[in-house]
């Protein structure tokens, strides 16, 4: 039932628009209500789940199956371990955040509506996915996670810039769930199971005995591996990620901190019994992940766009993910997961307060309000933005005590027992990743402001419009002594 709790939501939305359109219209700000309460409830599920979890190894549940003939059948349940757990914890708590944020982002919005009808469909997929008892399961999220996906980034379809992302993150990701499909279709040929624990049992006996076609099994785990690659942004299929800022700031937060990029993180974590027995996918999967830490902090140094630049960080923090799975660290992949998605929602979060600044000085116009160039001189007009962006990217750079020192650090020593020239990649990108993120925190926070305001005339006052990071919309003067709120049109 968890996953579809907030499920409601969506569906009374759509009910409420087709009978009682001007009604459910007029009332739109009342939404924000149920879906963070349904994400809350299942937070307290969950919660609940994992602590039982912590009793014993696992938590399986047979709900029902689908019996085609007596050879073949379907079965759906759910599947409560610790790696289910630490998702499940990540989605609604990032998701309550997001959710609380949105209501006064979206405000104004006149896609409010069917914005919370999103993003309500996207945790339901989210949750449906991780906690999936078998490949199939697994397939049927994923898809959904992926329409989701689809629909949120191209979220103003009206403009052609978030129309084109949109269709680029589609047809990037069917490439990678082809490879997912074909490689779910062959383990089934080799073990006759798609649930994961029998999978793995009859995996590892046909191993044991010599009984399998080495080229064939390496080939449906590098299938199934470009799933993830596509759906994490990995290298080669990370075109999509950069192009899928194009939607509001809230999805952003979320698509790049604990739902969608995390499913190829997760996939790949709990198919790791299957990659651990085959070594040519292991060292794949490092190889993928270490080039994809350069290339995203590489790309991330010369963004001008704030929220192109979180995405390549996220890029590259990701691929350190992959790297310690691909070098067999499941925790520390884990761990840093967690410690990333937090770190990176807050970003985001913070990132979308300093666009709606943006706005009130340059218009509405994403060329401009995202351009760190034109931005600077920021810390005294949004001082509780400043404060927590700047908490967000001591902890992604490593500064200890924050929580990403503890994940990364786990990873970077880990890597000098795998490889040293990995090693010595990972290390230098570490310091990469410290240059990019203070370069968006001083393009944008420090100096001063270097663009005038526009469309004011000389007698008249402004002020900066500001949205806090808990979602409350605030419109004040942030420093009455601040001169260049009254200018001239020249």
């Amino acid at each position: 039932i968890i996953p579809f709790v907030p499920l409601p939501v969506p569906m009374l939305i759509g009910v409420g628009l087709l009978l009682f359109p001007t009604a459910t219209k007029n009332l739109r700000r009342m939404w924000a209500f149920p879906s963070i309460l349904l994400l809350s409830i299942v937070m307290i599920f969950s919660t609940n789940l994992s602590i039982q979890q912590i009793n014993s190894s696992s938590i399986y549940q047979y709900v029902w199956s689908w019996t085609f003939d007596n050879d073949f059948s379907l079965e759906f349940g759910y599947l409560i371990d610790p790696l289910t757990s630490i998702m499940l914890m990540l989605i609604t708590t990032v998701g309550i955040m997001v959710l609380i944020y949105s209501d006064n982002y979206m405000a104004h919005d006149q896609g409010y509506l069917r914005f919370f009808a999103y993003m309500s469909f996207f945790s339901t997929s989210m949750l449906g996915l991780v906690t999936s008892s078998n490949l199939i399961q697994i397939y049927i999220f994923w898809e959904l996670v992926g329409m989701c996906s689809y629909l949120l980034i191209g979220f103003w379809f009206t403009r052609p810039p978030a129309a084109n992302a949109c269709q680029k993150a589609f047809v990037t990701n069917r490439v990678g769930d082809f490879g997912l499909l074909l490689g779910i279709l062959g383990f089934y040929w080799i073990t006759g199971s798609f649930e994961f624990q029998d999978l793995f049992e009859i995996f590892n006996n046909l191993i044991y005995n010599n009984e399998v076609n080495s080229p064939f099994v390496t080939l449906c785990a590098a299938l199934l591996f470009a799933g993830a690659v596509a759906k994490s942004a990995q290298f080669p299929l990370h075109v999509w990620l950069p192009d899928a800022m194009e939607g509001p700031t809230p999805i952003s937060a979320l698509i790049h901190a604990a739902t969608m990029v995390a499913a190829g993180i997760f996939l790949v974590a709990r198919l790791l019994p299957l990659f651990i027995v085959i070594p040519y996918i292991m060292n794949l999967i490092s190889l993928i992940g270490i080039i994809t830490v350069l290339l995203g902090a590489t790309l991330a140094l010369a963004q001008k766009d704030i929220k192109r630049g979180l995405a390549y960080s996220t890029m590259s923090q990701l691929g350190y993910m992959m790297l310690a799975l691909g070098m067999g660290s499941y925790r520390s992949a884990l761990f840093h997961l967690i410690t990333h998605a937090y770190s990176k929602a807050l970003l985001f979060l913070g990132s979308g307060s300093v666009i709606h600044s943006m706005e009130t000085i340059v218009g509405y116009s994403p060329d401009k309000s995202q351009n760190m160039v034109l931005m600077g001189g920021l810390t005294k007009h949004v001082p509780i933005t400043k404060t927590s962006f700047l908490l967000g990217t001591l902890s992604l750079c490593g500064i200890p005590p924050l929580a990403c020192f503890w994940s990364k650090d786990e990873i970077l020593n880990e890597s000098w027992l795998y490889s040293p020239i990995f090693a010595i990649i990972a290390w230098a990108t570490a310091g990469l990743t410290a240059f990019y993120m203070f370069r968006i925190y001083l393009l944008t926070f420090e100096g001063h402001l270097n663009v005038h305001f526009q469309n004011y005339s000389g007698n008249q006052n402004t002020s900066l419009y500001s949205i806090s990071l808990w979602g409350k919309g605030c419109s004040k003067r942030i420093n009455k002594n601040f001169l260049l709120l009254k200018m001239n049109n020249n």
